[in-house]
């Protein structure tokens, strides 16, 4: 059966808290991503930090657009967790995705739940 959308949902504990809380590595990040799972990127990442006020909450957020839709994340500067988010309507590979991941955050774990979409 073919689909209309695909989408990853990663929920990463315990990453490097040095990388999980650069902008910089976000950024690296997100578009070694895109060309990886072999999408094409709307426009610059969009990478803000949030929450401040709130520690347990605080972090960066990212969402870059692309072409098929978008890829979303929440990174929490106060345990390296992050929560990542990729939904298209173009298929990609699940495992190159958990290897951008590794690379860039080192979670100690990864929780995978995967969509598909059909209206």
């Amino acid at each position: 059966m073919e689909y209309w959308g695909y989408h990853l949902i990663l929920d990463c504990k315990s990453g490097d808290l040095e990388k999980v809380k650069s902008p910089d590595n976000i950024k690296k990040f997100v578009l070694e991503l895109v060309k990886e799972i072999d999408m094409i990127a709307f426009g610059e990442p969009k990478i803000e930090h949030f929450a401040t006020h709130n520690a347990d909450a605080a972090g960066h957020s990212l969402v870059q657009l692309i072409e098929t839709s978008s890829i979303t994340g929440h990174f929490v500067d106060k345990n390296g967790d992050s929560y990542i988010d990729i939904f298209s309507c173009k298929a990609f590979d699940i495992e190159t995705v958990k290897s951008v991941v590794n690379k860039y955050f080192l979670p100690k774990q990864i929780k995978v739940t995967y969509l598909t979409r059909q209206a």
